[in-house]
């Protein structure tokens, strides 16, 4: 946890002074009115959540921090039901949606709601976000932060909220997409930079996460660098798995000034160089890159002008297609020839095709994604691309994702253009009854069902 600044410091103070002058805490400490309380909130959770987006996007290793400072009792407990869903999702998660480690700064929020003289207030807005932390935490942590909670109205209250539904992988995994959602605007993730080979170990995978939603997100990064620096020029982390990751997230996000890139540099290829399959281990994690959300072809050109390209390995042989893609645009018959030429003397489920599928994969997502329900004629014209590049890759995984994509576009069609007699929504049944037959994205058995017109059931007497 990184310490907050004397700027951020000096701002909750000032809130919190005012909190205590206010008159409707006065009003709300006499009377313990609802009314006083929720003026209270009105007037004052704006600056705070003001000041943590502020933090968030400027410094956002003192995230911690900022939300420790709440707990204390001149904030009266405002504020705290949203840092409490913060902290719940902040939380590293596996495969099976479940904690990855204790979630201690969720139970320190928690806690301190239950000791709070207005906990009846708080109770209000935190039993979602109790449920969902509870089932993503284990029982054992579960029982044992209950034994920390002596009044047994309210230890009642926090055993209501764990419910035995969320055992199941499924329901659990739903409940947490739900609340997430919630969330997804906000920026809320935080991290600690390691400091020993035991530290980034340990707690790399959490860092990764935190790193890579902040790029996704498009958030200013400008303060991670000394950072990100200082993790690279580590000589304890150097040769591992990690640190070839961090080199990826580098010098795939981070814009660096001349002296910033030759250094990177240095590193990058004094790993390439000594390290066996790093090419092949640094092309595997572009391929999870490949599939976050907000990854560009900006990406692909910061990388591909940090590297040495004279030097002779997969990652070379990669962005030199790619940089043509880049240049060209994927619709250029000569672009398409290169990523015939490439395909045909590169195997298939080699790692650097896998790597070209997504990419051209990312242009046709943000493609379709991006066109209105009226610029229907211009998907129709750019699928005889895809036709092309379907052919050419011959791969199932990048045909349904092709599919997918576009099966979400013309539902969006279908919703806006839903009279059957009008020439838009015939437009779309020819291009689908033939198009989507032809790719293999339907039957004609599917593509009657789904242009089928349902018919209404009569309402009884």
């Amino acid at each position: 946890m990184q310490a907050l600044d004397e700027q951020y410091y000096d701002r909750l103070n000032e809130i919190a002074a005012a909190i205590q002058e206010s008159e409707d805490l006065n009003l709300y400490l006499e009377e313990e009115e609802d009314e006083y309380y929720n003026n209270l909130r009105q007037a004052f959770e704006p600056m705070l959540s003001e000041l943590h987006h502020r933090v968030a996007a400027e410094a956002p290793l003192q995230l911690v921090a900022f939300e420790k400072m709440l707990l204390e009792d001149p904030f009266e407990g405002l504020y705290l039901p949203r840092v409490l869903g913060f902290s719940v999702l902040r939380g590293e998660i596996n495969d099976q949606i479940k904690y990855v480690r204790p979630n201690d700064h969720f139970k320190d929020i928690l806690l301190a709601i239950c000791r709070s003289v207005h906990f009846e207030q708080l109770k209000k807005r935190i039993g979602q976000t109790i449920t969902v932390g509870f089932a993503l935490s284990s029982d054992i942590w579960i029982t044992n932060l209950l034994g920390l909670v002596e009044n047994k109205r309210i230890r009642y209250f926090l055993q209501q909220q764990k419910n035995d539904r969320y055992r199941d992988l499924k329901d659990r995994q739903q409940l947490y997409q739900r609340y997430a959602n919630q969330f997804r605007n906000e920026q809320y993730h935080s991290a600690d930079f390691p400091s020993s080979l035991g530290e980034m170990k340990a707690n790399f995978s959490a860092l990764r996460q935190f790193l890579l939603k902040r790029f996704e997100t498009g958030s200013h990064n400008e303060s991670l660098k000394d950072k990100v620096r200082g993790f690279l020029d580590t000589k304890d982390f150097q040769g591992t798995d990690e640190y070839l990751e961090m080199l990826a997230i580098c010098g795939n996000f981070m814009d660096l000034d001349p002296a910033e890139r030759l250094a990177y540099a240095t590193h990058f290829e004094r790993e390439r160089r000594s390290l066996s399959e790093f090419d092949v281990k640094y092309l595997r994690f572009l391929v999870n890159l490949y599939q976050a959300p907000g990854i560009s072809s900006v990406n692909d050109e910061r990388m591909s002008g940090a590297i040495d390209k004279t030097w002779k390995d997969r990652i070379s042989d990669y962005y030199r297609i790619a940089d043509k893609i880049h240049s060209l645009g994927y619709v250029h018959p000569d672009a398409i020839e290169a990523v015939q030429d490439f395909y045909n003397s590169h195997e298939g489920l080699s790692v650097e095709s896998e790597c070209l599928r997504h990419l051209v994969l990312t242009y046709f997502a943000r493609l379709i994604d991006g066109l209105t329900e009226k610029e229907y004629q211009d998907y129709f014209d750019i699928t005889k691309i895809f036709a092309v590049y379907m052919k050419i890759f011959g791969n199932q995984q990048f045909n349904q994702s092709v599919e997918k994509h576009s099966m979400n576009y013309i539902g969006k069609l279908l919703r806006l253009f839903s009279d059957k007699r009008a020439k838009d929504y015939q437009d779309v049944k020819k291009f689908v009854s033939t198009q989507f037959v032809d790719f293999g994205f339907l039957k004609d058995k599917e593509v009657v069902e789904m242009f089928k017109t349902r018919r209404k059931r009569k309402k009884a007497e």
